[in-house]
């Protein structure tokens, strides 16, 4: 077992086809089809499901796959500890102010420490804007939070905006409603005793769910803040409840008795331009795509070398 291999792996795990994967990486389909055999027989055990031409996980490929991602990202480690170079220059990354708080600490940590030449320039703002600037050329990259398929406009399966844009699922959040303390518990937006609901801007994912949430209530007005520590004071008063994801719910201090509601699990997506892969980018998604926040069934497509 090889990199070579493991980056050949990765590619038809991407593509979920022996076909695309070639052409991806710049191999005949033949060599790719005996790489994947020879990785197979090395494991013993069978990593793809082949339904035609579709190539799909199986449950021993899908643990075999974060340990792949994380291996190709040690050997570019390895790589650059013995002989150091790489990208130079600035990487415009754009993000939520709850990704920045719970997840990217340790993602810019590592790239710094990979390639301390490249200077990360962090934008904030909400998912919507956020894209919208990928789109425009402003950011290289950006994390959002993916709107739920029954909130789209159209019967698209996802946001239209997003056809223009490489899009891999990073981090799976769980949303919720923090009740003020002695609030009663609550099952649907009805059972809600306050006035307000206390969250970001309008282009804020987060926001637009919990609003389609509160809309059956009627008399649930939207407190629009401009963070999550104002969320936090505004909650405390009493009288609002707050929408956030639990990872910066948890980073929080909360006064005892505060209870929180689920609204269910929300992606967040990193996104690019299409066929945009620089050596910056490259790195950055696959630290994510390591680290142990990442979700359990993103795919990444990787480029042998």
């Amino acid at each position: 077992m090889d990199v070579s291999s493991l980056e050949i792996f990765l590619a038809v795990v991407a593509e979920n086809s022996v076909t695309r994967a070639a052409k991806l990486i710049g191999r005949v389909p033949s060599n790719v089809t005996i790489r994947i055999q020879q990785l197979e027989a090395d494991l013993g055990v069978v990593l793809f499901s082949r339904e035609g031409k579709k190539m799909t996980l199986t449950k021993e490929g899908r643990t075999f796959l974060s340990y792949a991602n994380r291996l190709t990202l040690l050997a570019r480690e390895a790589r650059l500890a013995v002989k150091p170079s790489g990208p130079a220059g600035s990487l415009r990354v754009g993000t939520m102010e709850s990704t920045a708080a719970s997840r990217l600490p340790a993602v810019l940590s590592q790239f710094n420490q990979l390639w301390p030449t490249v200077a990360v320039r962090l934008t904030m703002g909400a998912s919507r804007d956020l894209t919208r600037a990928v789109i425009a050329e402003e950011l290289d990259c950006a994390l959002i939070a993916r709107l739920p398929n029954h909130l789209l406009d159209s019967k698209s399966s996802q946001d239209p905006e997003l056809d223009e844009l490489e899009t891999l699922k990073a981090y799976v959040e769980e949303l919720v409603v923090v009740l003020p303390v002695g609030h009663p518990s609550i099952r649907k937006a009805t059972d809600l005793r306050v006035e307000t609901l206390a969250a970001l801007e309008p282009g804020c994912t987060y926001r637009r769910i919990a609003e389609d949430w509160t809309r059956s209530s009627g008399s649930v007005a939207t407190l629009e803040l401009n963070s999550y520590h104002a969320i936090l004071a505004s909650v405390t008063t009493g009288k609002s409840a707050g929408v956030m994801p639990r990872s910066v719910y948890d980073l929080m201090s909360w006064p005892s008795g505060i209870a929180t509601h689920p609204l269910g699990k929300v992606d967040t997506l990193l996104i690019h331009k299409k066929l945009e892969y620089s050596p910056a980018i490259e790195v950055f998604r696959d630290i994510i795509l390591s680290s142990e926040y990442a979700s359990s069934d993103t795919l990444i497509a990787v480029q042998a070398t």
